[in-house]
């Protein structure tokens, strides 16, 4: 019988995936010991947060690569320590086992919500998941941190400036059950930003650490088009536990997707999902007409292996209500652009175990 090497135990385990990352688990510095006896093979993970079912993933797949790759293995044991969430909650997400900055205190989840490109609704499918997590009975924020076009005001109708605590943190506003934070808040209308990219992070940072957010179940960041050196910044400064992506069906759209799949990927954010929006638009007589084609954001999902979290329709409904200040979800919710949105913002809890 050959004898198993560590370096071939090893060569096998860096075919392992991290869910939902394109890295492997040796690379992410997961393994910690590696034992051999015989046909034996035991190997020792050690997780950076508290998610047995992530660990239970990894173990899996690492025992399977083993028993399948190698040879003359009688019995491969995967060991897998997970921390406390009291020792994970200093430094790593609470939905990986990724370290990352320090969580913010009382959010469970912060989820970004981002776009390849400009013009797909993304700001549009922000403002209403937010809407139908919090219809859910769900606390949530919304972090609007496209500094230079903050939409976010205008489209959840509140203009207000915030207050300030005691402590002199920002207190956002809260309208439609969703508290708020925008730079539109702190600036005049027409006033246009123009900074440079180091005030872009300070301000985000201001955002993540001197706004009362309280305690939240979800704070969804609207992050602004594109994936250049601004958006990498925004991702590496806020605590994000994964991102959804907004495309449109036509493959205009879905090539940016691509780039902003390895954007989150750069940073080790995993993909929680994609959502196809102005998917299809219904004539009065109940024809469908797919304007812009059908169906792409479900096979690029496919593609990349991750979760597709649904299609929004062309509705006119949705544009009328961003433009009033009253989300289509707020204002019609039975109709099918709101029950889109719900269903999408049930997906979304889908992906984190307890919802």
């Amino acid at each position: 019988m050959a004898t198993i090497l560590e370096s071939s135990v090893m060569e096998v385990l860096r075919t392992v995936k991290y869910p939902g990352y394109s890295r492997d688990i040796v690379s992410f510095g997961l393994v910690k010991g590696v034992q051999i006896d015989g046909s034996a093979v035991g190997v020792l993970l050690e997780l950076t947060a508290p998610n047995p079912e992530i660990g239970n993933q990894i173990a899996d797949a690492a025992r399977a690569a083993l028993r399948d790759q190698i040879e003359g293995i009688t019995d491969a044991h995967v060991q897998v320590q997970v921390p406390t969430p009291t020792a994970a909650a200093s430094g790593a997400s609470a939905n990986t086992g990724v370290p990352q900055r320090n969580r913010m205190p009382g959010v469970r989840r912060v989820v970004a919500v981002a776009s390849g490109k400009g013009g797909v609704g993304k700001s549009t499918c922000s403002v209403n998941l937010a809407c139908a997590l919090a219809r859910a009975g769900l606390r949530v924020g919304l972090l609007d941190c496209d500094i230079y076009g903050p939409s976010i005001p205008l489209m959840m109708g509140i203009q207000e400036r915030p207050t300030l605590t005691d402590d002199e943190r920002l207190v956002p506003p809260v309208r439609h059950g969703v508290k708020l934070m925008s730079m539109g808040f702190l600036i005049d209308p027409e006033q246009a930003v123009i900074w440079r990219g180091p005030m872009i992070q300070k301000t985000i940072h201001q955002f993540i650490n001197q706004v009362a957010w309280g305690d939240l179940d979800y704070l969804l960041v609207d992050l602004p088009p594109g994936t250049g050196d601004a958006q990498l910044s925004l991702c590496q400064s806020v605590p994000l536990d994964g991102g959804v992506i907004i495309t449109t069906p036509q493959e205009a759209s879905l090539g940016v997707v691509r780039k902003g799949v390895t954007l989150f990927e750069k940073v080790q954010v995993p993909i929680l999902g994609i959502v196809e929006n102005m998917s299809g638009f219904r004539l009065p007589d109940g024809t469908r007409v797919d304007i812009f084609g059908h169906g792409g954001g479900r096979l690029e999902a496919e593609r990349k292996g991750v979760r597709f979290l649904g299609e929004i329709p062309l509705v006119v409904a949705i544009r009328e209500g961003g433009d009033r200040g009253e989300p289509v979800v707020v204002a019609d919710p039975m109709g099918e652009a709101a029950r889109a949105f719900s269903a999408v913002a049930a997906g979304l809890q889908q992906c984190f175990p307890g919802g």
